[in-house]
């Protein structure tokens, strides 16, 4: 216990100071660095109440009659409100997909817009049921938390874009850049490691809302915009003159993307697992929104499964048998998802690289549903 309140003083003075800083005004390292150690006691202390709870996650869904779900403020293609407050992306299809598979309904959802530095106190304190708002699922986060990672709905890397009158061709050129980036995210750690590790200065702006980081850099107070490659693509359109701007080539980290959840819930974590499943196999099997009618007639074992003809995992789920046939009647497939989204016929036009499914010599891959 004193070692405990040793160290919430510790972070206290640590939220006050802000940041380490180095002599030559680079930023080195964040509280999310500093107090990992703390951070470990915290989500050991506040985990294990949650273990006693196990399983009542999906009764209080029930009880209520809708999912909430933790999302950004505004990530075009992946969760974003329209002006009648419609939400709509890969990150808010898959808050859909678990309300289909749990209540039948895809629209039983409501939203909370959350910062990078708010979204792990909501999904811990119990104010969201899943968090899914393009969060990278890193070793500190899946251990020292409180939370687990149900899978990945999105494989990104971090990147740059530049205003294209700077003449920089690649990321060496970033030398004594003013760099802006969100508050609380892995693309501070990224980008201090990046310049680090190449002997390079920088000076970074950061800013907790997404909005203030694209009108910063919008408005010429910093050189460089640094985030993942997606969102970049997706806040570049917000820019008063996009095609004045241009992502570099550089990739300089992986950012493996998904939805996320409390720890001390197992059924809770199956089910949202499950759903981001079923959108994967579903495509893999070829079933969408168009045929899952005729699917539930097929004489393919694997598709009557599927559908919920044969097999106990609807059952095992403490689900419908019927569930995840609910979800691509009502959201889709993962491959309809992105292309309705995301794809080259939005306005964000990202390819499928390595988001395509297994068999197209990409990434996503779908447990055996049987």
């Amino acid at each position: 216990m004193k070692d405990l309140i040793v160290g919430i003083v510790a972070l206290a003075i640590g939220v006050a100071a802000g940041y380490m800083i180095n002599d030559k005004g680079t930023q080195v390292a964040s509280l999310e660095e500093e107090n990992a150690g703390l951070k470990s006691q915290l989500a050991t202390s506040s985990s294990a109440p949650a273990a006693k709870t196990g399983g009542q996650t999906i009764a209080n869904v029930k009880k209520k009659g809708f999912v909430q779900c933790g999302v950004s403020q505004g990530v075009p293609g992946f969760s974003n409100p329209d002006a009648s407050d419609n939400w709509t992306g890969i990150d808010v299809d898959v808050c859909r997909a678990v309300a289909a598979a749990v209540l039948g309904d895809s629209t039983k959802v409501k939203f909370s817009p959350l910062t990078a530095k708010e979204r792990f106190t909501a999904l811990q304190s119990g104010e969201i049921d899943i968090l899914s708002r393009n969060t990278t699922w890193t070793a500190t986060r899946d251990s020292a938390l409180g939370v687990n990672f149900a899978g990945v709905n999105y494989y990104d890397g971090q990147g740059f874009m530049v205003r294209k009158s700077l003449g920089v061709k690649g990321a060496m050129d970033l030398a004594g850049a003013a760099v802006c980036t969100n508050l609380g995210t892995t693309t501070e750690l990224n980008v201090a490691d990046f310049f680090r590790a190449n002997n390079m200065e920088y000076k970074l702006v950061a800013f907790e809302k997404a909005d203030e980081v694209v009108a910063a850099y919008d408005a010429g107070r910093c050189d460089v915009y640094t985030t993942d490659q997606s969102a970049l693509a997706a806040q570049r359109i917000k820019l008063s003159s996009p095609d004045d701007h241009m992502v570099l080539p550089e990739v300089i980290s992986k950012e493996p993307l998904g939805p996320v959840v409390r720890h001390g819930d197992d059924q809770w974590l199956d089910v949202v697992k499950w759903s981001l499943y079923a959108m994967l196999n579903a495509e893999e099997m070829g079933i969408t929104k168009t045929n899952i009618g005729t699917m539930m007639n097929s004489d393919n074992p694997s598709i009557l499964r599927f559908v919920g003809k044969e097999g106990d995992v609807g059952k095992n789920l403490g689900l419908s048998a019927d569930w995840s046939a609910n979800i691509i009647k009502q959201v889709g497939n993962y491959g309809e998802s992105f292309e309705r989204n995301v794809g080259p016929n939005t306005a964000i036009k990202l390819t499928r690289g390595v988001n395509a499914n297994w068999k197209d010599g990409g990434l996503m891959y779908g447990m055996p549903g049987r």
